[in-house]
């Protein structure tokens, strides 16, 4: 299908706008995938607040020589490009997860930021946990000084007070 200019510079200004706000964009190859399959793989990426989208090769190259990517490798075939604006790992899931099922596209490459990705370092993101799994983490390790210390300051209080009541138990029985 052919696009008029006017076309193609709203779709190139489109690929910079997403480019812009995606923290990571991962490129596959979509040639035997069917229409059922693509809308199933746009629902999965949308519950992880990303968007998948068919793109046109020369203009998203463009996209990304403008937003100041340089080298970028231009890209082959027909490309799927998936936009991680919240959560990259999540997205890069979505994708191995999906290959595995199906095993009808392939993962091209990708850009974290501005570094390039190959096929094995996307794979490699989708086995980090996820976001909410991460910060749990972080905010345990974070917190376990804080709560030891409140322990250790509570526990000769903790002491005392049970003394405290065993003494105040036996005293009914004795009298």
């Amino acid at each position: 299908m052919a696009f008029t200019k006017k076309h193609k510079n709203v779709m190139l200004a489109q690929y910079e706008e997403w480019l812009q706000k995606s923290q990571a964009v991962f490129f596959i190859t979509y040639q035997k995938m069917t229409m059922k399959e693509i809308d199933e793989l746009r629902a999965k990426a949308r519950d992880t607040g990303s968007e998948i989208h068919v793109v046109k090769n020369t203009l998203l190259t463009k996209a990304f020589e403008s937003i100041g990517v340089k080298d970028v490798e231009p890209f082959e075939g027909s490309t799927l490009a998936g936009f991680a604006f919240t959560d990259p790992p999540a997205l890069a899931k979505v994708f191995k997860d999906s290959f595995k099922k199906t095993e009808v596209f392939e993962v091209k490459s990708g850009y974290l930021g501005s570094k390039v990705l190959n096929k094995t370092q996307i794979e490699a993101l989708a086995e980090l946990p996820p976001m909410p799994v991460m910060r749990a983490t972080l905010l345990g390790t974070i917190m376990a000084p804080a709560s030891k210390l409140v322990r250790t300051l509570a526990e000769p209080a903790r002491g005392l007070a049970a003394v405290v009541k065993a003494y105040s138990e036996q005293a009914p029985a004795a009298g």
